[in-house]
């Protein structure tokens, strides 16, 4: 039996990043698929499909891979997970959750702790990432002065909120050890 599947080039091109490790796979099965082109290739592509006749319930019992595509694929899942991260991280409420998940993960803060990193970020960024205060120039939501310090976890720190969270992170448990601690500095002098 033999599909053809017409897509536009644009909608091609979305989905070859979700369809080439399906392309590229060896199904025990003996399925197979390829690229071919149609009379307008430069407009759109077709996708065919060769399916074995078999039974309909009958499927496949294994997949195999090559390691390339699989490291290409992992990459692409991380990718896509970072990326969302740090959309949600873009809005107060998203940057709080994030925030909270790093900080139990990475530092091993409890709510306790996170209660007092809510109250010094609150007051000094309102978890905003664009935050930046014209006198001093301190930027993000950890208020990180020079803001340029935060380039040691990435270059990105200006647009990217998660970055700001990590050296936020980063700083306060180098310099403070404890959430709690930096707040306690920041309500004796203004600043930590």
């Amino acid at each position: 039996m033999r599909l053809r599947v017409k897509m536009p080039l644009a909608a091609s091109i979305i989905a070859s990043f979700s369809l080439f490790a399906t392309l590229e796979l060896a199904v025990v099965s003996g399925a197979s698929a390829e690229l071919a082109p149609t009379g307008s290739a430069s407009v759109e592509e077709n996708l065919v499909v060769d399916v074995p006749e078999a039974p309909e319930n009958l499927l496949p019992t294994s997949v195999v891979m090559s390691e390339g595509r699989a490291v290409s694929s992992m990459s692409m899942l991380m990718v896509s997970q970072m990326v969302e991260q740090v959309e949600k991280a873009r809005t107060p409420k998203g940057a709080r959750k994030i925030a909270q998940g790093i900080a139990k993960e990475k530092y091993r803060w409890g709510s306790y702790q996170f209660s007092c990193l809510d109250s010094l970020w609150t007051k000094e960024s309102n978890w905003n990432y664009r935050a930046r205060n014209p006198r001093t120039g301190a930027h993000g939501i950890p208020q990180a002065l020079p803001a340029v310090k935060m380039e040691i976890i990435s270059t990105d720190w200006r647009t990217n909120p998660v970055t700001q969270i990590r050296w936020g992170l980063h700083y306060i448990d180098v310099r403070y050890e404890t959430p709690c601690r930096a707040l306690a500095k920041f309500k004796r002098s203004r600043y930590y």
